[in-house]
């Protein structure tokens, strides 16, 4: 009964992807008003416990995070990384003394009450992020630098909401604990992941299903490493899922699938989840809080901390604004809200309950008018092409690999004769499929936008290999005059 209750939810929620799209509205709130539905002033179930709702909150936000990892392609957040760790460090600082000192003149709350409202806000939401971001024709340093804010800031936040959950007092050590919580959790993931992929590289497994599987458990385990070595086990999870999906992988195309079926999935149980977890007769009283706290962070708090971060990269005024406008919120807020609260924080239930209020404001009012304030400020349309994918999957006895090759649209491919493709000795095209039908190339075949390309090639010619398709995809068959490194 209850299993199959589950698959109604998520078959539901699915469903409610199409209707999100079709009405311009966000697909998280949908899944938030399925969880209330199903909730306690809807059809009645009845669910407050908040120790399980932050912990399964918890274990949601890392698959997010590990999908957002291995989805990200570094090529396209390079140029835009620093801004995006400056954003999630420097940003997140003046974020939470802005929203900090202004709740506390505004609220009349405690110092630590209003340092904790500042933390949780700081915190934008990679769900969020991920899923609208990621529909738009926004040009990549922009999309860029979110992403890898949405990704990274998590960590210092959630750091910061135990240590004022827990009322320690803070000393000249507590910096050098948050500093080394940070570094160690971004070492220990880049390790598991270049280990996690070297690994994955020399090994055969029986079914090309356990491929995915075992990419996901390393994200997993950098999480787990990260909280035994009192590391952030967050970043762990971000970090080795950024190396790993940037790392060539076998089956690589089925991992990034599986990752992003998995992301959808958390994303769809953690909101409602929380729909389920909510008391709407008590979100009535935490309106006008809720609203004062979206002002400040609208309008002072985030508009503020993307200027002190973004300026010293030379990042336009019109970049600058959309950033400052697309710092969305979600899930992340409220489950770390729950901290305080299962820790019996005095303020905490207004915190959580105002919050609840302030992600659905903030969600409606950002998320439905990014896509217009990308076309006011001329940021629509300036999106680079897409990267061509080059998935493999290794022919262990015979010391190959099988290159599936998709040609986007927009691709220098499209039109490049067989000939003219030069693949490197020990390399060759064996295969097209287009509309779905295979034939074996000739010389004069003409490659085409949406075709299929199944290319062998010896385990030593790969890299040069991939180099060239890639370098072709850039700049056309005159890559190796025009110097395209093919990177």
């Amino acid at each position: 009964m209850v299993l199959g209750a589950g698959a109604a939810v998520l078959l539901v929620s699915v469903l409610a992807v199409r209707i999100s799209v079709r009405l311009g509205l966000p697909s998280l709130l949908l899944y938030l008003a399925i969880g209330l539905v199903i909730g306690e002033s809807g059809l009645g179930l009845r669910f407050d416990d908040a120790q399980l709702t932050q912990a399964l909150g918890l274990a949601a936000i890392v698959l997010i995070l590990a999908e957002g990892g291995l989805t990200t392609r570094w090529q396209a957040v390079r140029q835009a990384a620093g801004v995006g760790l400056a954003l999630s460090t420097v940003g997140v600082a003046v974020s939470v003394g802005v929203t900090a000192a202004a709740l506390h003149w505004l609220l009349d709350l405690d110092w630590r009450m209003a340092l904790l409202w500042g933390s949780v806000l700081a915190a934008t939401d990679a769900a969020a992020v991920f899923s609208v971001l990621r529909g738009l024709k926004i040009g990549g340093r922009v999309v860029g630098a979110l992403e890898v804010e949405s990704g990274v800031n998590d960590a210092p936040v959630f750091i910061a909401v135990l240590l004022l959950a827990a009322d320690e007092p803070w000393t000249w050590l507590t910096p050098l604990l948050i500093g080394y919580q940070l570094v160690a959790g971004a070492a220990l993931g880049v390790v598991l992941g270049v280990g996690g992929a070297w690994l994955l590289r020399r090994s055969a497994l029986p079914a090309t299903g356990l491929y995915p599987l075992a990419t996901v458990a390393v994200c997993l385990l950098a999480f787990a490493g990260g909280q035994l070595a009192h590391a952030s086990g967050l970043l762990a999870t971000y970090v080795a899922g950024l190396v790993l999906g940037n790392s060539r992988l076998p089956h690589r195309g089925d991992t990034l699938s599986f990752a992003e079926g998995l992301g959808w999935l958390s994303q769809i149980g953690l909101f409602v989840l929380l729909g389920i977890y909510a008391t709407p007769r008590n979100l009535l009283g935490a309106v006008l809080p809720a609203l004062i706290a979206c002002a400040v962070l609208v309008l002072a708090a985030r508009p503020l901390s993307v200027l002190i971060s973004a300026t010293p990269f030379r990042v336009p005024w019109r970049e600058q604004a959309f950033m400052s406008w697309a710092g969305l919120r979600g899930a992340v807020p409220i489950v770390l809200a729950l901290i305080p609260l299962t820790e019996g924080v005095r303020g905490a239930r207004l915190l959580v309950d105002s919050l609840f209020v302030l992600v659905v404001v903030l969600t409606l009012l950002q998320g439905a008018t990014l896509p217009w304030l990308g076309r006011r400020l001329g940021l629509d349309g300036t999106a680079e092409p897409h990267e061509v994918e080059v998935d493999s999957a290794p022919l262990d006895e015979l010391d190959a690999d099988l290159l599936q090759v998709r040609v986007p649209v927009g691709s220098r491919l499209h039109g490049v004769y067989l000939s003219e493709l030069r693949l490197p000795a020990g390399a060759t095209l064996s295969l097209v499929v287009r509309g779905g039908r295979g034939f074996t190339p000739l010389p004069e075949t003409r490659l085409q936008e949406g075709d299929q390309l199944l290319v062998v090639s010896t385990a030593a010619a790969r890299p040069a290999a991939e180099q060239r398709i890639r370098a072709v995809h850039r700049a056309g068959r005159l890559a190796r005059w025009l110097g395209e490194a093919g990177r």
